[in-house]
């Protein structure tokens, strides 16, 4: 896995040499994506063959972080990784376990 997201240098090497990249969740990933793709291309590489993963941060609003995955996922981001900003959060823990995660289930 290679994570970043420069486009010359980052995602030139994640075309060559990855199976999996980490993008950053913000406005700029669909073209993030196509310059990945473009990269692939150039480089005789599948790009549906390199998951894409990207981080999402739960505040404790269920519905904008499930909009959010679901945007994610519309991208084409396989793998959301989850991020609690206080990890001693239990209580949003067991929201994830309970909304999020089934939610994000039906997605795929």
């Amino acid at each position: 896995m290679i994570g970043g997201g420069g486009e010359k240098k980052t995602l030139r090497l994640v075309a060559k040499y990855a199976q999996a990249c980490n993008l950053f969740p913000g406005p700029e990933l669909a073209h993030k994506l196509q310059v990945l793709r473009e990269h692939c291309e150039r480089e005789g590489t599948d790009f549906d063959a390199i998951e894409k993963t990207s981080m999402y941060t739960f505040d404790g609003d269920v519905k904008a972080t499930i909009e959010h995955l679901e945007k994610l996922h519309g991208l084409g981001i396989q793998t959301a990784i989850g991020r609690v900003p206080t990890n001693l959060d239990l209580d949003k823990l067991k929201i994830i376990g309970r909304e999020i995660v089934p939610a994000a289930n039906d997605l795929v």
